[in-house]
């Protein structure tokens, strides 16, 4: 198995260091690990946390770069919002990375993970709409800055709503100019089976938008575990691996030098 979206402590909120990935995986059937350090830029916002060090990750990283044991990837998690897009490519030029992961935690200059005012006044369905709507902002904007979107519907973490589930038929024309733009730019979606670590019974995104981004043509598929702690590492991947199938994929991508590399899935099960 390939996890492509692991934190370790370099991250804020991670637990586990490199070594302790490396040395515990393959216990854990897994053959290939792409880090993707946490690197969101917190501008305007009320917070201690600090934009990652990615001169500190690079060097940590390539301490072990070589490691005999185990393939590791160079990555990012990268937090797209439509205002900083100055500071994330000046980011990029100084790195070479093989993976980049666009993700949406600062959404509206809010974290839903630490603010929760960013669901204020807000229905289900409107602040679901709201942080799709710059999700989709974000997927236009950039381009070269990322190479697959994660967690697409992160935004049911979070909220306190009693529903957790995004249906596709309620949110179908914004799902779908997301899917469909993502396709143009032939980015990729990722499945991260953190949400069933979360309690939502499913990985993120569900089933339906799966199928969906299947249907409209999409092809580049990540595996991740977005694990933070070695205990998670490519965790539910059999359950990922079988919803893809049954959304009608037959491979997955792992991403070295921002290049798509397709495995077979059968190939990968454990």
């Amino acid at each position: 198995m390939k996890d492509c979206h692991v934190h370790t402590k370099i991250s804020h909120d991670g637990v586990s260091t490199i070594n302790e990935y490396i040395n515990i995986a393959k216990e854990k059937g897994v053959d290939e690990i792409t880090f993707t350090e946490h690197y969101d830029i917190y501008d305007g916002l009320k917070t201690n946390l600090k934009t990652l060090d990615v001169e500190h990750y690079k060097n940590e990283y390539l301490k072990y770069k070589d490691d005999t044991k185990l393939k590791t990837n160079f990555g990012i998690e990268i937090g797209l919002q439509p205002d900083i897009s100055t500071q994330i490519r000046d980011m990029l030029e100084k790195y070479e990375f093989d993976f980049i992961i666009g993700s949406s935690h600062i959404t509206c200059k809010k974290d839903m993970a630490m603010d929760k005012s960013f669901f204020d006044g807000l229905t289900r369905k409107e602040a679901y709409l709201k942080y799709f709507r710059e999700v989709l902002e974000n997927i236009k904007l950039y381009t070269k800055e990322f190479d697959v979107y994660g967690h697409l519907d992160y935004v049911v973490r979070y909220g306190g709503y009693n529903i957790k589930k995004i249906d596709y038929e309620e949110f179908k024309e914004i799902l779908d100019e997301i899917l469909i733009n993502l396709i143009k730019k032939e980015k990729g979606i990722e499945i991260n089976t953190s949400g069933i670590r979360y309690g939502l019974g499913m990985p993120h995104p569900n089933i339906e938008i799966l199928k969906r981004y299947k249907e409209l043509g999409g092809k580049i598929i990540t595996v991740g575990s977005d694990a933070h702690n070695v205990k998670d590492l490519a965790s539910h991947f059999n359950m990922a691996y079988d919803l893809l199938e049954y959304a009608g994929f037959d491979e997955v991508a792992v991403f070295h030098n921002r290049i798509p590399d397709f495995k077979k899935i059968k190939e990968l099960k454990k």
